[in-house]
């Protein structure tokens, strides 16, 4: 199915089956086996069964069972399902058994799981800013100036966003405070990353919901988003806490086109690379939303100039080959684009694609 055609999909079930599909080819087969026991629910009598089945619109777009599947492990986060730790760590065999236990925890729990529903999931994962940083490596590498304006949509908690308080390696090459308490290293496929010299002039973001990681509610609800198969992603967003405890990212709460036509806005440092940057999110936006964005960058391509350079940076799912793309387009001298690399979609691992 194309990518266009995943995003039409409107079917509950096969949105339930197309996720579940998702979760098994990144390496979190205890996650499908709960996304799948979704399909269990369709004969419930549960509210919260019922507005699954009864789910207007776009079902796959709408993430809409990620969105109950971070409330089925916020049960188990919070010690009121420990059924479900066999789940998750693979030690019930049978879809048959996940589906009973399913369809009693969310009879049990269902007007604490209604509330899931409402909004789109939140997965801000510190390890996706190291295609972040090689990308902006690569930029750094002659292509546009090393200082970096950093701007990021869809910034969740802004993990991301504070990705020069980070330290990498990223097959060999080293970059980032090096006494940051947050060190990432994913395994590197193919050629390092340029060796280049870069530095953040300043970094903000933009979310409609951003969450507070200060507040010990709103990290728990940031970490029932996280695949439980996905080692080392709660210790990472842990690290994050604390250095947002030392000084919170910069995220205002906005509609990204909003947001981003108002800092494109902005008078630009000479010598200072203004970036856009977003991972895992696009789909989430409407198309509308996508157009004002794509025409705004299309502007501030056109005023783009040596001294006042202009970047693209996106690390987002092909729908259709399940691959997550680091693409890159920059200006000014007219628009160029490349595939930079495809990455796992929690940052465990990076091919670089390119010499």
């Amino acid at each position: 199915m194309a990518d266009g055609a995943v995003m039409e999909i409107v079917s509950v079930p096969e949105a339930i089956e197309w996720q579940a599909r998702h979760a098994e080819n990144a390496g979190a087969p205890g996650t499908a086996q709960v996304v799948r026991a979704l399909l269990a629910l369709e004969a419930s009598e549960a509210a919260t069964a019922r507005r699954i089945f009864a789910w207007q619109g776009l079902s796959l777009r709408d993430a809409m069972p990620l969105r109950i599947a971070g409330g089925i492990h916020n049960l188990l986060l919070t010690g009121d399902e420990p059924r479900l730790a066999d789940v998750y760590a693979g030690r019930v065999a049978s879809q048959a058994d996940v589906d009973a236990l399913l369809l009693e925890i969310v009879e049990a729990h269902d007007a604490r799981l209604m509330p899931w529903l409402d909004g789109p999931p939140q997965t801000n994962e510190a390890g996706r800013s190291a295609s972040f940083a090689a990308a902006l490596l690569w930029l750094a590498d002659g292509r546009t100036t090393p200082r970096f304006e950093f701007l990021e949509i869809g910034a969740s908690a802004g993990i991301n966003t504070m990705m020069g308080r980070y330290h990498y390696d990223l097959g060999g090459v080293e970059t980032g405070p090096s006494a940051s308490r947050m060190r990432i290293a994913p395994e590197w496929r193919g050629n390092p990353p340029p060796a280049a010299a870069m530095e953040f002039a300043d970094a903000r973001g933009s979310d409609i919901a951003p969450v507070d990681l200060t507040d010990e509610a709103e990290a728990l609800r940031l970490k029932s988003y996280v695949w439980p198969e996905a080692t080392g992603r709660m210790a990472r967003i842990d690290a994050a806490i604390a250095l947002a405890k030392q000084m919170p990212p910069e995220i205002e709460r906005m509609d990204a086109g909003d947001w981003l036509e108002q800092e494109l806005a902005r008078k630009q440092e000479a010598g200072v690379t203004r970036v856009l940057a977003h991972s895992i999110m696009w789909q989430y936006l409407s198309d509308a939303t996508q157009a004002r964005i794509e025409a705004a960058m299309q502007d501030a391509g056109a005023r783009a100039g040596a001294e006042h350079p202009f970047a693209h940076v996106s690390l987002e799912t092909n729908r259709e080959t399940f691959a997550h793309e680091l693409k890159v387009r920059y200006w000014p001298g007219g628009e160029s684009q490349v595939h930079l690399a495809n990455a796992h979609p929690h940052g465990a691992w990076v091919e670089w694609l390119t010499a």
